[in-house]
């Protein structure tokens, strides 16, 4: 089945709410007005992945500075000085497991902040993702951010870069 990778729109929000429900336990799920700040802050790093039924993945990213970390639930502060892609939430609907979705919006999000001229990537990886992080480059690494204490216990900082 076809896939392709488009920039998110303000339309595709019911969708993403379903596909978000489907991967995170209530306590991780965002609300609607939450994620549509962040496509209005950073709609050229926020990515969607359709087949035929439409929306069956997502990616919302920032341009942002090594070692900050989004709160769970906060809006996008995009960083005028950035010199790191911040990848906030990857999610891929069920029914489009197996499909290769989340390396394809991955390496398409990279590929879009070494366009935007941004050095590092960084990432909170959570239900016990780093192996899938780690085999793009992603290292844990430490920050002081107090961001990091809104996420889940286990959740790990990952950075990579410079690209």
């Amino acid at each position: 089945m076809q896939i392709t990778v488009r920039p998110l729109q303000p339309a595709d929000l019911e969708a993403v709410l379903r596909v978000q429900a489907a991967c995170y336990p209530p306590s991780m799920q965002e609300a609607a007005g939450v994620l549509l700040a962040r496509l209005a802050a950073a709609p050229a790093t926020c990515l969607a992945a359709c087949d035929a039924d439409g929306v069956c993945g997502y990616l919302f990213a920032y341009p942002s500075r090594l070692g900050r970390v989004t709160d769970l639930g906060a809006p996008f502060a995009v960083a005028p000085n950035a010199d790191t892609l911040y990848l906030h939430d990857l999610a891929v609907d069920p029914r489009a497991l197996g499909r290769g979705l989340a390396r394809t919006l991955v390496a398409d999000m990279l590929e879009r902040g070494r366009g935007l001229g941004l050095a590092h990537a960084a990432l909170v990886s959570v239900q016990d993702s780093t192996r899938f992080w780690s085999g793009f480059g992603f290292a844990a690494r430490a920050t002081n951010d107090p961001g990091l204490l809104t996420y889940p216990p286990g959740a790990v900082y990952m950075a990579r870069g410079p690209a």
